[in-house]
């Protein structure tokens, strides 16, 4: 286990600059954190990360545009394995602590509860920590995640990363053309994505897809 820093590097990503800002100054206020860049995108969020060698740990909300941050901690953890992650949502949905847990975050926060919590989480994830929970959380959902953490839940991912970033914007009604444009890949690249993803996940239509986000996390239901 890595020596805790006497003041850790954070990195901030939410959508919302006035949530971006609140946080910071709750972060700030802490003599042991220092916020030293801010995101507003998933994919903002892993160049950041890329281009920031000594960050210490990133805090990810989970729904946001262009990458989620389900989808940024799968990246992170596979290309700053050493980084801690902890998400904050405003879901108080087992499924999202469960996708969380699943990917390797250290902690999982909900919005509502940040200004007293988020403190605390963030350094029981620097110490090391296997995983923190919301205070809101019952008793009868920590003990199923800490079964399937147990068993096994950071199993591999089905989809890649690009994958994932497929059915996310799928499940958001966008066109093969627009799918192609936004990845700055070509029509028919798309067609061969969609086609694995379905393959992969024993899937038909979009509909199905579109669930399937929503289970994932890479979009709001």
């Amino acid at each position: 286990m890595s020596a805790v820093p006497l003041v850790a590097r954070v990195l901030l990503a939410d959508d919302h600059a006035m949530v971006r800002r609140g946080l910071r100054m709750v972060l700030d206020s802490e003599a042991d954190l220092e916020v030293v860049a801010e995101a507003s995108d998933g994919r903002d969020a892993v160049a950041r990360v890329l281009a920031e060698p000594d960050l210490d740990l990133a805090i990810l909300d989970i729904t946001m545009p262009r990458q989620t941050g389900i989808q940024a901690a799968r990246e992170l953890r596979a290309r700053r394995p050493e980084l801690r992650i902890v998400m904050l949502s405003m879901h108080d949905d087992e499924q999202y602590l469960f996708e969380a847990m699943r990917l390797g975050a250290r902690g999982y926060v909900l919005k509502s509860a940040a200004d007293r919590e988020l403190v605390d989480v963030c350094r029981r994830a620097l110490r090391g920590e296997r995983f923190a929970f919301p205070a809101s959380t019952d008793a009868a959902t920590r003990e199923l995640l800490e079964r399937a953490h147990a068993e096994g839940a950071e199993a591999a991912e089905a989809l890649t990363p690009r994958e994932s970033e497929v059915v996310k914007l799928i499940a958001e009604g966008f066109t093969n053309r627009e799918i192609a444009g936004d990845l700055v890949i070509s029509e028919k690249t798309v067609e061969r994505h969609r086609a694995n993803i379905l393959e992969k996940l024993g899937m038909r239509d979009r509909v199905e897809l579109t669930r399937y986000a929503i289970r994932r996390g890479l979009v709001q239901p």
